[in-house]
C-alpha cells in the first residue's frame, strides 16, 4: 500500500526531473532554449496536476515524467516530444487549455498534445459505434501529421501498463486488451521491437496469468543451460571476429514468455521443443554504408564455418529490408550441446533502426535537415495512411479494423520488366501491382505478362515474379475491381475514380429524392436525410444519392424508412421468461440478464473470464479470448466483471484437438481415458487418418479446467499422440 509522504514525494519528483534532464543532454546537448522550455513545460505540469494522484496513491505528476523519460531513454526522441510529453495530459485532465500551449510553446506541441488527447466524453455517438474507435481514428490521423503523435501514445501505454496494478480487474482487461488490439501492432510496424515485446508481457500477464507464470517457471528452469552456451558459443565466437579484426558488441538474449507461448498455441509444440529459445546479437561498429553487406555475409560466413546452421532459417533481411526499415542477416545454428540459437548479424546503424525502429530515421532527418532524402519509408507509408483514412467513408470501428490488420502484413518483392523492384504486401495482385507503379496503368488494366504468362487482373503475386501490364483505353475501373485488389492504395485509386464517376448522377438523384419526398408527404431536411442514410447503412450522400439516381434505392424504401409504406404486420409470439440461475457473480445492475458462455471459447469452471453485455445478454469469455479482447478494445462500456459462483458444478460443453501416429486400438484408449477414468461426457468425436496419421476434435462437457487440463496430460502420455491442445 502507497504511504503519502509529501516531503519525500517532493524530492522524489526533483529528482526523477533531473534524471531527465540528464538523459536528454547524454542523448544530445541541450541549448539554453530547450532547456529552459522543459524546465516550463515541466513546471506548467506540476502545477496543473497539484493535489491531483494516480490510482496506485502516487502523485500524478509522477505519470508524465515516466512518459518523457521512455520516450528520450527507450525511443531516442528529443526536446520537443519531452515538452509535449510532460503536458500531455493537462489539456484532457486539467484547466490548461490548447490555446495556452501553444501561446508558450509553440504549435507543433500544442498539435502533438492534441493528437494524444481523448475525444470528449460528451460526444454523442450511435449506438453502433465506438468511442475507443473514433479515438484510435483520431489518434492514427494525428500520427500521419507528426509521428511523435503515436511515438509518445505509445511511450503513454507502456507506463500505464507497466502501473497497471493499482487498477480494477476489469479496467486492467480493457486497457490490456487495447493495448493487444491497437498499440502493439503499431510497435511492430514501427520497428519498436523492445517496447512491443515489453507490452506483449505485460498484456499476457494481465489476460492469461496462469500461462504466464508456468512459462516464467520454466525460462527461470534453464538458467544453467545459458552459462554453458556462454562457454561453448558466445567465448568461441568472440574468438573468432578479435582474430578476423573487427570492433563489435555482442548482447544475448532468452526468448520472451509471450513469444514462448505463441510459439506453443500456434506451432503446437512444447516448450522444450522451442529450438530458438536463444539469441545472440553480433553488431559490427564503425563499418562504411557501402561495406556493411559485404561485411555481414563474411561475419555469416565464419558462423557458419564453425558451426552447422539451419538452412531452413536464413534470413536476409539486409537485400530486401522489411517495411519497418529493418536490416540484418538472421541464421539459427546448432550449439555443441545440442541447442539451437538464432544469430543476429547486423552492424550499428541497423542495430539503432532496429532497435528505435522507424523513430531513428525521424530522428535522423531532423539531426541532419540539410539532407535531402529522396526516399523515406516512413513518409510515403504516413501519406498511404493519411488518404486512406481521410478518404474512406467507413465507420471508425471497420477502418481501424482494417488498418489494424495491415499492420502485420508481410511484403513480397516483383520485378518490372526492366528489373526494378516493386515491394507490395503478400497477397497482392496484378491490379495491385498496376496501381503501385502508375493510377493510370492501374485504371486501364485488363490483365499482365506473368513470367511470360498471359494472366487476368486478380492473379495473386509471389516474391520473384516478374509482371507486365496489360492496358486497353476502353478499360475503365467499376465496383467489382475492389475485389480484386488488396493494398489500401489500389483501393483508394478505384474509390476516387467511382467517386467522380457517381458525381455525375448526384444532381438526378438530389432530383429523384425531393420527388419521392414529395409523393410521400415528408419534409426535406438535413435530420431526414440522415435517417434514410442510416436505414440504408450507408454514410456517403454521393452513394445514397447515386443509388437513387441509377434505381438502387426506390420511391418504397424511401417511404419505408419514415414508416409511410404498407407493411404486413408482423406475428409477435410473446412467452413468459424465467429467470435461471446464472453460475457467475455478475454486477448488481446486470444481475437480471440471461448469461451464456461464450462458442468461441467456451470457457470452464476455473478459467479467468469476463463479462461482455452483447444483444440483451450477457456473454462469458475467457479474458484471454481473442474476440473478448476485440471487443473489450473497442466498447468499454460493455464490459462487466463475471467470476464463477463458488461451489458451482456446471457442465459446459469444451473441445480439444489431438495430432497422432495411428495404430489399432488408439480410438479405444483414448475413449478409455476420458469416459471410464475421468468420467466426462463426450458430445462427438470426429477423427481423420492420412498416410498414417490421425488428427481429430474431441467435444465433450467439462465442469472443471483442472479436469480439463488433467485430460489433455493423460492423453499427451500416450506414446502415439503427438499433440493435443484446448480449442
Amino acid at each position: 500500500m502507497y504511504v503519502i509522504d509529501e516531503a519525500r514525494e517532493e524530492r522524489d519528483i526533483q529528482a526523477k526531473y533531473d534524471e531527465l534532464i540528464e538523459a536528454c543532454r547524454v542523448l544530445k546537448p541541450l541549448s539554453p532554449d530547450e532547456e529552459s522550455n522543459i524546465f516550463r513545460a515541466f513546471q506548467m505540469a506540476k502545477r496543473a496536476h497539484a493535489g491531483t494522484r494516480r490510482k496506485s496513491g502516487e502523485p500524478y505528476i509522477f505519470h508524465p515524467l515516466a512518459v518523457a523519460l521512455i520516450a528520450v531513454k527507450e525511443v531516442g526522441l528529443g526536446p520537443t516530444a519531452v515538452i509535449a510529453a510532460l503536458l500531455h495530459d493537462v489539456v484532457e485532465d486539467t484547466e490548461i487549455t490548447l490555446d495556452e500551449l501553444r501561446m508558450v510553446f509553440g504549435d507543433r506541441v500544442a498539435k502533438i498534445v492534441d493528437g494524444v488527447t481523448k475525444i470528449e466524453d460528451v460526444m454523442v455517438l450511435q449506438q453502433s459505434e465506438s468511442k475507443q474507435a473514433e479515438n484510435y481514428r483520431k489518434i492514427l490521423l494525428s500520427m500521419c501529421n507528426d509521428a511523435y503523435v503515436i511515438f509518445l501514445k505509445l511511450c503513454d501505454r507502456l507506463h500505464n501498463m507497466r502501473t497497471l496494478g493499482s487498477m480494477k480487474d476489469t479496467k486492467k482487461l480493457i486497457i490490456a486488451s487495447e493495448t493487444s488490439y491497437l498499440y502493439i501492432p503499431l510497435a511492430h510496424r514501427l520497428g519498436l521491437y523492445t517496447i512491443k515485446t515489453e507490452l506483449e508481457e505485460l498484456v499476457m500477464k494481465y489476460t492469461n496469468p496462469e500461462k504466464y507464470e508456468e512459462i516464467s517457471a520454466k525460462i527461470a528452469a534453464t538458467a544453467d543451460k545459458g552459462a554453458k552456451l556462454h562457454e561453448c558459443l558466445v567465448d568461441p565466437v568472440r574468438q573468432m571476429l578479435d582474430q578476423a579484426g573487427y570492433q563489435y558488441s555482442l548482447k544475448t538474449r532468452v526468448k520472451s514468455v509471450f513469444s514462448c507461448w505463441k510459439k506453443i498455441e500456434n506451432k503446437h509444440v512444447s516448450f522444450e521443443e522451442i529450438f530458438d529459445l536463444y539469441a545472440m546479437r553480433i553488431i559490427l561498429n564503425g563499418v562504411p554504408r557501402d561495406k556493411e553487406k559485404e561485411e555481414c555475409f563474411k561475419v555469416y560466413a565464419l558462423i557458419s564455418q564453425k558451426f552447422d546452421p539451419n538452412p531452413t532459417r536464413f534470413r536476409d533481411w539486409i537485400t530486401h529490408p522489411k517495411n519497418n526499415g529493418y536490416e540484418s542477416l538472421q541464421t539459427t545454428v546448432m550449439t555443441p550441446i545440442g541447442t539451437w540459437v538464432e544469430i543476429q548479424i547486423r552492424t550499428e546503424r541497423m542495430d539503432t533502426i532496429a532497435e528505435k525502429g522507424m523513430a531513428a530515421h525521424f530522428l535522423y532527418k531532423e539531426a541532419h535537415p540539410e539532407e535531402n532524402i529522396e526516399h523515406n519509408p516512413v513518409e510515403e507509408w504516413l501519406q498511404q495512411i493519411r488518404t486512406s483514412l481521410e478518404q474512406s467513408d467507413k465507420s471508425a470501428l471497420d477502418l481501424v479494423e482494417e488498418f489494424k490488420e495491415s499492420l502485420y502484413t508481410k511484403e513480397i518483392y516483383i520485378f518490372t520488366p526492366r528489373g526494378r523492384t516493386v515491394t507490395l504486401p503478400s497477397r497482392s495482385t496484378v491490379l495491385d501491382f498496376a496501381y503501385a507503379i502508375h493510377t493510370d496503368l492501374g485504371h486501364h488494366c485488363i490483365g499482365a505478362k506473368l513470367n511470360a504468362r498471359v494472366v487476368s487482373r486478380n492473379e495473386r503475386l509471389h516474391t520473384g515474379d516478374q509482371v507486365q501490364i496489360l492496358t486497353t483505353a476502353n478499360t475503365l475501373p467499376t465496383e467489382e475491381w475492389l475485389t480484386e485488389c488488396q493494398t489500401p492504395h489500389a483501393k483508394e485509386a478505384i474509390k476516387d475514380f467511382l467517386r467522380a464517376h457517381k458525381k455525375e448522377y448526384v444532381e438526378e438523384g438530389r432530383r429523384k429524392y425531393k420527388e419521392y419526398l414529395s409523393k410521400n408527404h415528408i419534409r426535406n431536411n438535413s435530420q431526414n436525410w440522415g435517417q434514410l442514410k442510416r436505414f440504408l447503412n450507408n454514410a456517403s450522400d454521393i452513394d445514397v444519392l447515386y443509388d437513387i439516381a441509377v434505381g438502387n434505392v426506390t420511391e418504397r424504401q424511401v417511404a419505408e424508412c419514415f414508416g409511410k409504406a404498407h407493411r404486413e404486420p408482423n406475428l409477435i409470439f410473446i412467452d413468459q421468461y424465467k429467470k435461471l440461475a446464472t453460475p457467475f457473480l455478475l454486477d448488481k445492475e446486470y444481475e437480471n440478464l440471461p448469461t451464456e458462455t461464450a462458442t468461441c471459447c467456451k470457457p470452464v469452471q476455473g478459467d479467468q473470464v469476463v463479462g461482455i453485455v452483447q444483444e440483451g445478454k450477457i456473454k462469458v469469455h475467457r479474458t484471454n479470448c481473442r474476440e473478448a479482447m476485440k471487443e473489450m478494445a473497442n466498447h468499454e462500456n460493455h464490459i462487466i466483471r463475471a467470476k464463477w459462483r463458488p461451489g458451482e458444478q456446471l457442465s459446459l460443453l469444451t473441445g480439444i484437438s489431438l495430432t497422432a501416429i495411428d495404430r489399432k486400438g488408439l480410438l479405444q484408449e483414448i475413449t478409455h481415458h476420458i469416459s471410464d477414468e475421468l468420467d466426462l461426457n463426450m458430445r462427438a468425436i470426429t477423427l481423420e487418418t492420412s498416410e498414417g496419421v490421425v488428427r481429430g476434435i474431441i467435444m465433450l462437457y467439462v465442469n472443471d479446467v483442472e479436469k480439463l487440463n488433467g485430460l489433455i496430460e493423460k492423453l499427451k502420455s500416450i506414446d502415439e499422440i503427438e499433440d493435443v491442445h484446448r480449442i
